[in-house]
């Protein structure tokens, strides 16, 4: 019994066994099929592209499609392996892939441990692609993020680990990579940053350069050196850690100055609309995820809102000195100006800068971020004060306040009395606004510019941000931004450039999504601060922005310059509008102080204004605001004339009486100087009598 018991079992184990094995072999089989199958797609990899590598075109289409800026920038001039020294070759392995030499393309392990340093940093210190992975990418990827692009990056990758050395690989790496400031491959990198051959290029500038890779205009040690230096610090300590420099070259090269070339070439010249080029590839990387690499570099074909004829009008606007004031001793005085369609807030034309500019130098127009002065009134208290009860009408007294230790004052140093909203505004009444704010809260002031895009801190947080007193600063398209919830009936439009991306092949890379925008106000309240804005350029402040034919709505601003004597202003702006088009513009000095200031009226800035709108107005039709059935504009605008005229009457009557008053104390005092010189006469005349009498 026990023994077949036994024979049974051993026949019930059997069939595992035979299972066991045919699901090895099965699992054997598969495996050597995967394998062959990968390296039949590996074999079929084409990388022979490689031996000639250049920069592909980037092209940005206008709003119509039609092709507007072509970015082909510097071919690439190859060094050999040689030239290029271990210090470099040592830094750009020690921060982009450490185990360059053991992988054969792609590096598991490298993945992990990059993840888990850049967690441990809290900064992307280390990527997770291989060098050569990122070569594959550079040179035959379109750079959409999904897991096809990255296993045809893999099988590149390996090909390329195949096909050529790692030496080679190495140098066709730092060939064709970008460096920022127009600088494609090691050699022209050199060039532009150091002035010197790639040979003589030290640890610390080796370090300086590998630490460019992942971000070169964010890193760039022209605009931002400290980040810079930071970075190549990192870099070397990386080197140090990893025993590619030892204790001793590592303190003389963490040490070692920044020293860069004094004047750094520009071979970008010939890039069409530079401004504007320069604002898609900030928006391409910001909001899209690309690289700068990606742009320059890819080949892309970038769908924009850029409107040509708007756009050549602002550059021949900027570029006519008649329109701005004369510069101050050795710095030109600057200019940043940006045109937004306020219906879906498409940037139309956009120029941030006077004078000769380097491609992706400072866009003042996007990177300024300056007091906005007055032009903040109509966002912060003006339109709170609508929505809380306040009418155009109502009437608040301009005296003499003072909040603590803030006392403010109207620039002409006057006091208007009893005014009404609409006149304290058309007239950019300091006093009015800031005891207007006071009463509302200045929460409320804050909240408001928040809803139209504007960001404030908790430094800003006084009532002079009544008169755009904020610490945070604004920039010119953020204002446009904000105004043109004002020309939109309430309703802000994020603005943009960028419509979609596509690969060389017509992939869609990114696209703007659909966009219902934000209610920031009501209707009705939009529209009567545009009703009320329209007033200042009829009959207040903004004059100067006029344009014949058309309805324009708008505020200009300017910020006080302390330690100067006279009138002196740090900026001056004007935001206005159509109802299809947006305007911001700024003037000042880049680095303003007691030598460098606005000596003009606040009206400089609205003469810009008025010529860059009438240019990119033309031939485009005159459109009228939407009706709004408030209070009639038209008596607000009589009442505010008859109370200036009453005020200039009561004035001249006081300077007629003043000067009467002088008049008749002159009189009086030529009646005494008379007499006294007639007393003083005969005087003389009485001891002259005397003396004759005493010769006698």
């Amino acid at each position: 019994m026990k023994t077949a018991t036994r024979h049974t079992r051993q026949g019930r184990r059997l069939p595992w066994k035979k299972i066991m094995i045919l699901t090895g072999l099965l699992f054997a089989v598969c495996v050597v099929s995967c394998w062959a199958g990968i390296r039949m797609m590996v074999a079929a990899q084409d990388v022979s592209q490689l031996d000639e590598p250049l920069p592909a075109a980037t092209v940005l289409f206008d709003e119509d499609g039609e092709e507007a800026v072509v970015i082909s920038l510097n071919e690439i001039e190859p060094v050999t392996y040689d030239r290029i020294p271990k210090s470099m070759l040592h830094a750009i392995i020690a921060v982009e892939d450490r185990r360059f030499y053991e992988h054969e393309g792609m590096d598991v392990w490298g993945i992990g441990r990059a993840l888990l340093q850049n967690v441990t940093a809290g900064q992307t210190v280390q990527g997770g692609s291989t060098i050569t992975q990122q070569l594959a990418k550079n040179v035959f990827l379109s750079h959409e993020r999904t897991l096809k692009r990255k296993w045809n990056e893999l099988l590149l990758a390996q090909k390329i680990e195949e096909r050529y050395s790692k030496d080679e690989i190495i140098t066709m790496y730092l060939n064709q990579i970008y460096f920022g400031e127009g600088a494609w491959g090691i050699k022209r990198a050199a060039e532009v940053y150091f002035g010197k051959p790639v040979e003589q290029l030290t640890t610390a500038e080796s370090a300086l350069l590998a630490g460019l890779v992942k971000a070169p205009s964010v890193l760039s040690p022209y605009k931002r050196p400290e980040q810079a230096i930071e970075r190549r610090n990192l870099v070397l300590l990386l080197m140090k850690d990893q025993g590619l420099i030892d204790e001793r070259q590592y303190a003389a090269a963490f040490q070692e100055p920044l020293t860069l070339r004094e004047s750094k070439p520009n071979r970008t010249d010939a890039i069409q609309y530079p401004y504007f080029t320069d604002l898609v590839i900030r928006e391409a990387v910001d909001r899209y995820g690309l690289t700068e690499n990606d742009v320059l570099h890819g080949g892309l074909r970038i769908f924009t809102t850029l409107n040509t004829k708007m756009q050549i009008a602002a550059e021949q606007t900027f570029n006519d000195d008649s329109l701005f004031p004369q510069s101050m001793g050795d710095q030109l005085l600057q200019a940043g100006a940006v045109l937004v369609d306020p219906r879906d807030g498409g940037v139309k034309a956009l120029v941030g800068g006077r004078g000769a500019q380097p491609f992706r130098g400072f866009n003042r127009a996007v990177q300024l971020k300056r007091q906005p002065g007055s032009t903040i009134k109509p966002i912060a208290v003006y339109t709170p004060a609508l929505e809380n009860g306040f009418r155009p009408d109502t009437r608040i007294l301009d005296e003499p306040v003072q909040f603590g230790t803030y006392a403010p004052k109207n620039v002409d140093l006057a006091f208007h009395g009893n005014v009404s909203l609409y006149e304290a505004l058309i007239q950019s009444y300091n006093i009015p606004a800031v005891k207007l704010l006071n009463e509302l809260g200045i929460d409320k002031g804050i909240d408001a510019a928040s809803r139209f895009g504007i960001s404030l801190g908790a430094e800003d947080r006084t009532l002079a941000l009544a008169l755009g007193g904020t610490n945070t600063g604004v920039s010119p398209l953020r204002m446009a931004e904000a105004y043109g919830a004002l020309a939109n009936d309430g309703v802000r439009m994020s603005s943009y450039s960028i419509l979609r991306i596509e690969s060389a092949d017509g992939t869609v890379l990114a696209a703007r999504p659909e966009e219902d925008g934000t209610v920031v106000t009501s209707p009705e309240i939009a529209r009567t601060m545009t009703a009320m804005l329209k007033g200042v350029v009829t009959d207040g402040t903004g004059k100067g922005a006029a344009i014949e034919g058309r309805e324009v709505a708008g505020k200009s601003g300017t910020t006080q310059m302390l330690g100067v004597e006279g009138y002196g202003a740090m900026d001056n702006w004007f935001v206005g509008y159509t109802p299809q088009l947006v305007g911001s513009v700024w003037l000042g000095y880049d680095n303003p102080d007691s030598n460098h200031y606005l000596t003009t009226s606040s009206w400089a800035a609205a003469v810009v204004f008025n010529k860059l709108m009438s240019s990119a107005l033309q031939d485009e039709p005159v459109m009228a605001f939407p009706e709004w059935k408030g209070l009639n504009i038209g008596k607000l605008d009589s009442a505010a004339k008859n109370d200036r005229e009453t005020k200039q009457e009561e004035k001249r009557n006081k300077e007629q009486e003043k000067d009467k008053k002088k008049r008749k104390k002159e009189e009086e005092n030529k009646k005494k100087r008379e007499e006294r010189e007639r007393k003083k006469e005969e005087k003389k005349n009485k001891k002259r009598n005397n003396d004759d009498e005493h010769d006698d």
